[in-house]
């Protein structure tokens, strides 16, 4: 349990929760919350002194509209942290926080809140199954040169809560995931971005993968997880990742719906 809370000698790291939703009359939501801590230099002093950065950022996606909202706050004074026992992780008024300190692992009940323009949440998650480790027991390369994090998931929520989006409540119901990182690596210099998935299958199996765009094919990493929880690396030559339709963002092609195969799993999938 002490790998959730903050490890402030390390230079960046994210708790990053991702949630499908489903309203009561069958409209589709997303919703994401993300508390970034990036480090100045190591370790954590008192006041202003303290050299950790911290920001959150909090979205909610119809069919048509993209909410979102971020926060930036300062180390040490105690308008940003995260806490391992009761866990509890904060910026301003935004708070991922054990419901109870009796549960096997802390993370195991969380409720989640965030607020911004034109939106609200307030959701609880449950987990109906194990941590995962990413990588090699935990251990995720991101370069051939040998840039990696720690990494590990808890992709087993069931989620019940409340949506407001421009002053109308909807409560939901859905699945959601939270990845936790760290590293003190940047990546490689000839990386330029980072396509990643994780993806919720109809059998209650599981999928990580990402890829590392670089000047070459860029670097492949992807993880099965058996409903159980049970984890099995796949073969990076065995992941296929196709952009399939792009959408203009200030200026830029960004991709917003993939093919993504696996073939040994018999997996083929479009996602939007």
């Amino acid at each position: 349990p002490r790998d959730h809370a903050a490890h402030p000698d390390f230079r960046i790291e994210w708790w990053y929760v991702t949630a499908n939703l489903r309203t009561s009359d069958g409209e589709e939501l997303g919703a994401q919350w993300t508390l970034f801590r990036s480090a100045l230099q190591p370790g954590k002093r008192g006041g202003w002194a303290d050299p950790q950065i911290w920001l959150g950022h909090a979205a909610v996606t119809t069919a048509n509209r993209h909410y979102v909202a971020e926060r930036l706050a300062r180390g040490g004074v105690g308008q940003a942290g995260v806490e391992a026992e009761p866990f509890d992780a904060w910026i301003d008024n935004w708070q991922m926080e054990a419901v109870t300190s009796e549960l096997a692992d802390p993370l195991d009940k969380i409720d989640l809140n965030a607020k911004g323009d034109g939106f609200q949440y307030q959701l609880r998650l449950t987990a109906k199954g194990p941590l995962v480790l990413q990588g090699e027991k935990g251990f995720s390369v991101k370069s051939a040169a040998g840039q990696a994090s720690f990494y590990y998931s808890q992709p087993f929520y069931e989620v019940r809560g409340t949506v407001i989006l421009d002053g109308r409540s909807r409560e939901v119901n859905g699945r959601a995931w939270l990845d936790r990182e760290w590293s003190s690596q940047p990546l490689a210099s000839n990386q330029t971005g980072w396509d990643w998935f994780s993806l919720h299958l109809a059998t209650g199996e599981k999928v990580m993968a990402f890829r590392l765009r670089d000047d070459r094919q860029g670097y492949v990493s992807a993880n099965w997880v058996s409903a159980d929880g049970t984890t099995a690396a796949i073969d990076p030559a065995d992941v296929q990742l196709s952009p399939l339709r792009t959408a203009s963002v200030n200026g830029r092609a960004i991709p917003v719906e993939w093919n993504l195969k696996i073939p040994s799993r018999s997996l083929d999938i479009n996602t939007t």
